[in-house]
């Protein structure tokens, strides 16, 4: 007996469409689809959302030293001309040493980390930058659910049938 619904695709076109619906309810909060498409993908992000949950705190703060280029006012690269051993003149961008603070993830939250990039897509914002859907499950929705019991993260909403073909439709949405 088949543990998943199969809706009618071969196995890799299925796990590629659920794995973009997936990405489209975290990142958008709200997908519109068949009910039978809906009960599958919340299931998939009930359990990203509660793995989430669990190492949401499992990291630890550290200091890291980082050489970067300084920048002057209007934000541009600052240059210096050198002479070099043969006696010709070059630029060369001046560095300066920062300490940052930044987040460690520990082994397990990092195994965590690459389960849910194992269940996402890759995704790029309006403007073109990448978002990293990993770090807003920690940061955004983890803490929003946190108090909340087991469970029921998501929720579908019956809409009707489709005009087209009649297909059952539903809105799975964030809780």
């Amino acid at each position: 007996m088949a543990t998943n619904r199969k809706l009618g695709r071969t196995t890799d076109i299925r796990k590629a469409m659920l794995k973009n619906l997936t990405t489209d309810l975290l990142v958008h909060g709200k997908i519109e689809t068949t009910l039978p498409r809906a009960k599958e993908v919340k299931s998939i992000a009930d359990s990203i959302i509660a793995l989430a949950i669990k190492e949401k705190d499992n990291f630890e703060e550290i200091e890291v030293k980082i050489k970067k280029a300084k920048l002057d006012t209007k934000g541009h690269k600052e240059t210096e001309l050198v002479k070099s051993k043969n006696g010709k003149e070059y630029l060369k961008v001046v560095k300066e040493e920062v300490t940052e603070k930044r987040q460690k993830d520990m082994p397990s939250r990092l195994n965590a980390r690459r389960k849910i990039m194992r269940k996402t897509n890759k995704v790029k914002d309006s403007d073109g930058k990448n978002i990293d859907v990993p770090a807003m499950l920690f940061n955004e929705i983890a803490p929003k659910y946190a108090d909340k019991n087991v469970g029921g993260y998501t929720r579908i909403i019956k809409a009707g049938p489709r005009k087209g073909d009649g297909a059952e439709v539903a809105i799975l949405q964030l809780v």
